[in-house]
């Protein structure tokens, strides 16, 4: 997951240019680099650093590069090491330059044949295919650079967002996007590219998001998009880039803006990680195929919240690709005397990545003979990410709200996509692989369905208003998803909550139920439907009140004792992550009509930095 940013204006656009990396650092800092077209030669000139931006910044000071058009990136290595030949921009014959996010998954036959058609690469990277193809098809400039990329472009398989520029056409930039993000910050006299608009907030708070499949030919005064073989409009918005993640906007509290930003962070988080029928697993660093093969047993460490995604992914992980998975509280894991199975990959997951029980299980993981040490996280820069093997980020965006919500379901996704990466090795077919990427692909939507839950949420809410304990039930996968229920509940509204495997009930919690205690029941339309139901019956029959969030296609019917909220129908994969957000908005509004904090519940910090 890396970070672009393109200028083209009457200005001098290195700084522009720079400014831009810093703010995407959160997309990758293995290394970074950028090319600036300058002088009455039209030289391409270009600086490249391993490390973070900083170092890229006092580079191009020392090389005093300068240019009025020009592209820049900053990169989460996924083919070949971090280093300055393997930095982007790419160049070609010191003619064509290109910045790319992204993974081309048919990059070697396409090399390979450029190879044979007289072209010498330089990096182990993907990336410099792609330059070469459009230098190739310029033909010595008989094909212009935007006609050139169209030509390319079909021929690339997987994701990628891309920026090009040529010194022989010094008056644009190109942009093509397919999987990958990437938009243009509209200014006077000036135009902008990027990964994300938070880049170009300095320089401009309009914006026009490229659509799958664009192609993008932007110019000092103005610009012009295809799709396909026609030229579309796309509409200009406005957005306020400065600090958005630290402004409510429009809602109450940031929780509450947090769990509407969901099906944008999952669309984030998606972007770059699949193509149309699979899963990219390049996304997840250069050692990533080298190590899944090897995998053979999952061990997942984490806290919280992010301990219940976990426990979901041992569901999917031992389902979906028949591996064996433990999960364990970090604050505990450090203390036994652990016995690690040959073949066993250690998963942390941290929405902050300084988690200190977390911190200090990975530690104490690398003393163990574990084959390597993956990072779940929604950090770049955290110390989780650069103490780990390797990483796959959450793009949820800063999470201010102290209950973990869109860092939760964004985890979930990259726990999805770990577990059909792993089931390739254990016989997931093709076509079944893209079954999955597909249902993946709906999430976003059935998110947006299910947040149109809340008003109907917030009058049963009410019902809680003079309650002091509640109980949650699930069973297999719901389970894992009723504790994250009960956490929030009780994190922010102060109602004691808890939750148990429904099948428990006879073993001791029914003697809790009366009409004092709310029953929140999660269920899916899965195989275990039917045994929850009876469990259900069982509060009633003690005359427990029940609020039951049932799959839509289940047809519960309400009636006295229950009280029954339709979710949207969903593929059964999907299940944990669309059943949470129901459970995070009957959190949230239990908590104002209660009075609380609830963006800083009494007692909690965000980010837990101690033992």
């Amino acid at each position: 997951m890396c970070g672009i940013v393109g200028a083209i204006a009457q200005r001098e656009v290195s700084r522009i240019l720079l400014e831009g990396l810093k703010r995407l650092e959160y997309r990758g800092y293995d290394s970074a680099g950028l090319a600036l077209i300058s002088g009455p030669t039209n030289k391409i000139n270009t600086v490249k650093t391993v490390g973070k931006v900083g170092k890229l910044v006092q580079a191009a000071k020392k090389a005093n590069t300068r240019g009025k058009l020009g592209i820049a990136h900053t990169r989460w290595a996924t083919h070949g090491k971090p280093t300055v030949t393997n930095a982007h921009p790419h160049n070609s014959h010191n003619q064509v330059s290109v910045v790319h996010n992204g993974i081309i998954e048919n990059y070697v036959p396409l090399r390979d044949k450029l190879i044979a058609d007289g072209y010498k690469f330089k990096t182990e990277t993907d990336t410099e295919t792609i330059v070469h193809l459009i230098h190739q098809a310029r033909q010595g400039g008989k094909v212009s650079l935007l006609s050139a990329v169209k030509k390319v472009v079909p021929k690339l398989h997987g994701a990628y967002g891309l920026c090009v520029i040529d010194n022989t056409e010094p008056n644009q930039l190109i942009a093509a996007r397919s999987g990958s993000p990437l938009v243009i910050g509209v200014g006077i006299g000036e135009n902008f590219v990027a990964s994300d608009p938070i880049a170009l907030g300095q320089v401009t708070d309009r914006f026009i998001y490229l659509e799958e499949g664009d192609i993008a030919r932007v110019g000092l005064d103005d610009f012009e998009i295809w799709h396909g073989n026609e030229q579309v409009q796309r509409s200009i918005t406005t957005v306020q880039n400065k600090a958005t993640d630290a402004k409510k906007g429009e809602y109450k509290h940031f929780m509450l803006k947090e769990i509407h930003e969901q099906p944008q962070a999952i669309r984030d988080t998606l972007d770059g990680r699949i193509s149309d029928s699979r899963v990219l697993e390049e996304a997840f660093g250069i050692r990533a195929k080298e190590i899944f093969d090897q995998v053979r047993n999952i061990q997942i460490v984490a806290c919280g919240t992010s301990f219940h995604a976990g426990q979901v992914a041992k569901y999917w992980l031992e389902s979906i690709a028949k591996i064996p998975c433990q999960a364990d509280i970090a604050s505990d894991y450090r203390y036994r005397d652990i016995i690690v199975q040959p073949g066993t990959l250690f998963v942390t997951i941290s929405q902050s990545g300084e988690t200190a029980d977390t911190l200090a299980a990975l530690r104490y993981a690398k003393t163990k003979k574990y084959i390597a040490c993956l990072a779940i996280c929604n950090v770049a820069v955290s110390s989780l990410v650069r103490e780990s093997d390797f990483c796959l980020l959450t793009m949820a965006g800063q999470e201010i709200g102290v209950a973990s919500t869109k860092a939760f379901t964004t985890q979930l996704v990259l726990l999805l996509i770990l577990s059909i990466v792993m089931a390739r090795r254990t016989g997931l077919k093709p076509k079944q692989e893209a079954r999955l990427v597909k249902e993946l692909t709906k999430l976003p939507h059935l998110i947006e369905k299910t947040l149109l839950l809340s008003k109907e949420i917030k009058e049963i809410s009410k019902q809680f208003s003079d309650k002091h304990h509640s109980l949650f039930l699930g069973r297999g996968i719901a389970y894992p998803v009723a504790k994250e229920g009960a956490l929030k509940l009780k994190e922010i509204s102060y109602i004691h909550a808890e939750a148990y495997q429904a099948g428990e009930l006879k073993h001791g919690p029914l003697a809790l139920v009366d009409s004092m205690m709310p029953v929140i029941a999660v269920a899916p339309n899965d195989d275990l439907l039917g045994k929850l139901k009876a469990n259900l019956s069982e509060v009633s029959a003690r005359g427990g009140k029940l609020y039951v969030f049932a799959d839509e296609s289940i047809q519960f019917a309400s009636d006295k004792s229950c009280k029954v909220i339709n979710v949207p129908n969903c593929p059964d994969i999907l299940d944990p992550i669309v059943f949470t957000v129901p459970l995070q908005l009957l959190s949230y509004h239990v908590a104002v009509i209660k009075g609380t904090d609830v963006d800083h519940p009494r007692n909690l910090a965000k980010s837990v930095t101690v033992e």
